[in-house]
């Protein structure tokens, strides 16, 4: 089942079951596949590869609105941030752990032949697509900074 579809479903399930939390975060992600559809350019259906991409851009925004309301000691921000990752987290594939992603980036690495940090780029473009949906890029890239520099 398409994602919208899924999004609709279960927006459906929460407004029923009363859950206002888990409804915010789905009305969240239904609202940016709907931007990313009407976007110029865009396709009518977004493909998995563009839903995954809209997921990850929820998902990375929600992060850093959270970090910044930590910071400036906003709990009742920080709580609101933090319960609309959860929700978007859960249609997102499984993430690796930073063991699995270091892993597969010293294979990464090997293959290319990198040995230093002006080979990032190398490596860093064949990462972005092999590790895309399963590994925050943030992560990857102090990874591979970590094994190269």
């Amino acid at each position: 089942m398409p994602l919208q579809q899924n999004i609709d479903q279960d927006i459906k399930s929460a407004m029923l079951n009363k859950d206002s939390t888990r409804l915010r975060g789905l009305r969240a992600i239904k609202a940016a596949l709907l931007v990313a559809r009407t976007e110029k350019g865009a396709q009518e259906i977004l493909t998995e590869d563009a839903e995954l991409k809209v997921l990850q851009k929820l998902t990375k925004q929600r992060k850093e609105s959270a970090d910044i309301y930590h910071a400036q000691n906003r709990p009742d921000l920080y709580q609101i941030e933090q319960e609309e990752l959860l929700v978007i987290e859960s249609y997102l594939p499984q993430q690796l752990d930073k063991e699995a992603i270091t892993v597969y980036i010293k294979q990464v690495i090997a293959q290319t032949g990198a040995s230093s940090m002006k080979d990032m780029g190398k490596v860093m473009g064949v990462l972005s697509k092999d590790l895309a949906g399963k590994a925050d890029g943030k992560t990857i890239s102090e990874v591979v900074k970590e094994l190269l520099g």
